[in-house]
């Protein structure tokens, strides 16, 4: 389309296409400047275009009224000859996917440094009530003079503005929050999940949710924590453990409440005070940390599928089968990952310690092991094992203690406790008994 004009823009080259349309290199002849053009594609049915269109114009609405250094500026909008266009800053770098594709290496320091950055731009947005819902590499520029710049609010929440089409799902499998997998309403929290995943990724060169198919990504996303950044890279500081395990917990109430609060973490992760119960192992015991000295892949596409989609073959990464479950009939897609929406108790206050190098597995996204359910005294505990399948979410005498697996083991104390393991779709395992100090009980139980 070059020497060819969309409204007032006269078209330079071709910059790229993605799933809504082409993108266009363009000159502004009334305020002499390069422009980037947004257009929305046409080869699509006549439903499918007045969708993408609404969702097109609900972008230019959103970044349209975001003035922030790390959001991409909107400049115009309008609709030519059929053809829905958008103008924007033009933006000279490189996105953060190519960067990763590339295998270039990025330093904790620069990682941190990004994503404090897309964390400024997404507490902005949302003070000003956009939520974005498809942070992604693809979406994350990375300019020549290091500054890094939001693009693509074109699946953007407005409070006032009307929902996605029922029953659909809108965004980038890899990079969703559970909430969104399942169809729920989304704040600013789910776009601090995504954030965290495009993290984890920086940090360790790959994805911390993956699988064969759309249907294991998310079930990974509602069920299974990833494997600790610092048992990847040992080298990493262990607070970046924190920082993802924060920012990726299931749950939205034990996520980073501001996008704000997570940029700070990350501006200050080598003297980040850490939580001193947060890394609860198996054994239901904590680790206090010291304070550390200062020191192409699988498609990230944005989609739009019918909810419950996921097939009954989703698999976790050790090759276990494990049953999604599949609401038809055009209902929002409900997985067992459910149970983490249930829960609305108020967060235990607990002390903090510093932080060092030791890299130790992420904690399941539950709320910290309570105090007295860890007798100071080993001769009043008793052993509480697990062996439950799939999976459960362990409670004792009320209290959350975690998810099993990973959780294989409790230390608690001796006496009378009611013990209830919870598995959202099925009916709960509740068993009151009594341990005496030093005894050990195993339960088994299978969810089907």
């Amino acid at each position: 389309m070059a020497n060819q004009k969309i409204g007032r823009f006269e078209i330079l080259s071709t910059l790229g296409q993605g799933a809504m349309g082409v993108v266009y290199r363009a000159t502004d002849p009334l305020l002499e400047r390069t422009v980037a053009i947004k257009t929305i594609s046409l080869e699509l049915s006549k439903d499918e275009f007045e969708e993408f269109e609404r969702r097109f114009y609900r972008e230019a609405s959103s970044a349209g009224r975001l003035n922030h250094p790390n959001i991409v500026t909107i400049h115009d909008v309008g609709n030519n000859d059929n053809i829905a266009y958008m103008a924007m800053e033009f933006l000279e770098g490189d996105e953060l996917r190519d960067i990763l594709d590339a295998g270039v290496p990025l330093t904790p320091e620069r990682s941190a440094e990004i994503a404090s950055q897309v964390a400024d731009g997404l507490a902005f947005a949302h003070e000003h009530g956009v939520v974005h819902r498809d942070i992604k590499p693809s979406n994350i520029m990375i300019l020549k003079n290091g500054a890094v710049k939001i693009t693509d609010f074109g699946i953007a929440l407005i409070p006032s503005s009307s929902r996605t089409m029922a029953g659909m799902i809108l965004g980038s499998p890899k990079y969703m929050s559970p909430e969104q997998v399942v169809g729920q309403d989304v704040d600013g929290r789910s776009d601090i999940f995504s954030l965290g995943v495009v993290l984890y990724e920086m940090l360790t060169g790959k994805p911390p949710f993956s699988g064969d198919n759309i249907s294991a990504i998310m079930f990974r996303i509602l069920n299974e924590m990833p494997t600790a950044p610092g048992t990847l890279k040992p080298e990493l500081p262990a607070a970046f453990n924190y920082i993802i395990a924060k920012a990726l917990a299931k749950h939205p109430d034990e996520r980073y409440q501001s996008a704000g609060e997570m940029a700070e973490d990350l501006r200050h992760y080598l003297a980040l005070q850490v939580p001193a119960n947060f890394f609860a192992h198996a054994d239901g015991k904590s680790r206090t940390l010291e304070r550390r000295a200062r020191p192409r892949q699988e498609t990230d596409e944005t989609v739009l599928m019918a909810a419950g989609t996921l097939s009954q073959s989703a698999t976790t990464g050790r090759g276990r089968g494990k049953k999604a479950l599949l609401v038809g009939g055009g209902v929002v897609l409900l997985l067992t990952g459910l149970w983490l929406f249930s829960r609305g108790k108020p967060p235990v206050q607990i002390e903090t310690q510093p932080v060092t190098s030791a890299a130790m597995a992420l904690p399941p996204a539950s709320a910290p092991v309570p105090s007295s359910a860890v007798p100071s005294a080993p001769r009043d505990e008793a052993t509480l094992g697990f062996a439950i399948a799939p999976w459960g979410e362990v409670y004792v005498d009320g209290n959350n203690m975690g998810v099993t697996p990973p959780l294989k083991e409790l230390k608690i104390a001796a006496g009378k406790h009611k013990v209830e393991i919870r598995n959202a779709g099925f009916t709960p395992y509740v068993e009151t008994f009594e341990l005496q100090a030093g005894a050990t009980r195993k339960i088994k139980h299978l969810f089907k």
